[in-house]
């Protein structure tokens, strides 16, 4: 009797979850998850219950909004209320997927660390959404720098807005101009000085034009350990370069910083170190001085061998045995890079050659268009999940919860 009674809840279950799904809201649109993990929402407010999760990455389905909340829907059929912004479109995630490929091979200009947990966004922007988070203390590269305004950028909306209806008005009747009113007299012709009567003698009043400055912030390029590029706001971060060498950072934040080399005294191996620093931060460039640091044998001390000020550099900066090279402003706004020879603990300039800028390409002609045709294609959830949002509708349709 047993096995029966299992065999007749197992049939119902099953035709159940093959059922049509036609009592699930139509989706009204596609979108990814932003962050590392989602929460779904019963409600709007971001207090209420979480009734389901998303990782980042995972493809959602849109199917309510409200203001900029979106109700969404995950593969395991679970639906729940989240922020527009910690969704991404299908563009963000196919320029996000290029975005890392072409950071990882980009030079590193230092390791860094954090003394908290520290946010990767996908853009240089607070709104952006946060997909990874590092630890404190773990270490990552720096690979460029960026000052990006703090408001948030335009971005194209989830969903595409519905096309206003068009109303047509009846046609007005024409209406029957008034009579034109009769001519005005002419006007008094005016004295012949004029001009000298227009004359003041109050002093001239000096018009100042007042703009507010619209608040930056800097961001910084940074790679994990395991590859996964983003951006962090480059105030959190310090640069893990030796602090018998950070001492003498003069109050100038440290940008980027390489080991060039080794000098021995006695049984101790000191290195010899490059680095770049900046004095003001929300800068277009990355740099305005360059220093290379020696051990002297005789002081026992690290002292300057070559320094460079008042400069406008850019990243990336490339140690090239047997020196380095730096990329510059030169006369007439040009940029070049200047190359500098290191014999043993002699840094000298070694020449000049043309510099262009670091940028990330931009995507094939063709990458949206596959990237939306996979999001087209419909995800049919498996059995357990259909059984398992059946059960779910129905025990909130019965028992209200």
């Amino acid at each position: 009797m047993r096995r029966f009674r299992f065999a007749i809840i197992f049939l119902a279950l099953v035709t159940i979850g093959c059922r049509s799904q036609s009592d699930r809201a139509p989706a009204i649109g596609v979108a990814y998850a932003g962050p590392a993990t989602l929460a779904l929402r019963e409600e709007i407010n971001p207090r209420s219950a979480a009734v389901g999760t998303a990782h980042h990455g995972e493809r959602l389905e849109l199917i309510q909004q409200r203001r900029r909340f979106f109700k969404v829907r995950n593969a395991k059929g679970e639906e729940g209320w989240t922020d527009e912004r910690l969704l991404l479109t299908t563009e963000e995630v196919e320029r996000l997927q290029h975005f890392n490929q072409q950071a990882r091979t980009m030079p590193s200009q230092g390791s860094a660390t954090t003394y908290q947990a520290l946010n990767i966004h996908t853009e240089p922007s607070r709104f952006s959404p946060s997909f990874v988070q590092v630890k404190a203390g773990e270490k990552f590269d720096v690979l460029s720098h960026e000052a990006a305004p703090r408001k948030a950028p335009p971005r194209k909306p989830l969903v595409a807005a519905a096309p206003k209806p068009v109303t047509l008005k009846p046609p007005k009747a024409p209406k029957i101009p008034p009579p034109a009113p009769p001519a005005a007299p002419a006007a008094p012709k005016p004295p012949e000085d004029w001009l000298a009567l227009s004359k003041t003698n109050l002093p001239p009043e000096e018009e100042k034009e007042i703009k507010e400055a619209e608040p930056m912030d800097d961001w910084s390029l940074v790679r994990t350990a395991n590859g996964q590029s983003g951006w962090v706001l480059t105030r959190l971060l310090f640069m893990a370069i030796p602090d018998d060498v950070a001492q003498y950072a003069e109050g100038r934040r440290i940008t980027s910083y390489f080991p060039m080399g080794e000098v021995h005294d006695g049984d101790e191996v000191k290195k010899i170190w490059l680095w770049t620093t900046i004095e003001q931060s929300l800068q277009p460039y990355d740099f305005d001085s360059y220093r290379v640091f020696v051990w002297s044998l005789r002081r026992h001390r690290y002292e300057t061998a070559y320094i460079q000020r008042r400069v406008t550099g850019y990243f990336p900066v490339l140690v090239e045995p047997p020196g380095f090279s730096v990329c510059v402003n030169g006369p007439g706004g040009r940029r070049l890079r200047r190359v500098y020879s290191l014999n043993g603990i002699a840094v000298r300039p070694a020449g000049e050659k043309p510099c262009e800028a670091q940028t990330i390409e931009k995507l094939p002609a063709d990458a949206h268009a596959m990237l939306a045709a996979r999001a087209q294609e419909p995800e049919s959830p498996s059995l357990y999940a259909r059984v398992k949002g059946r059960l779910r509708s129905l025990r909130k349709r019965w028992f209200n919860r």
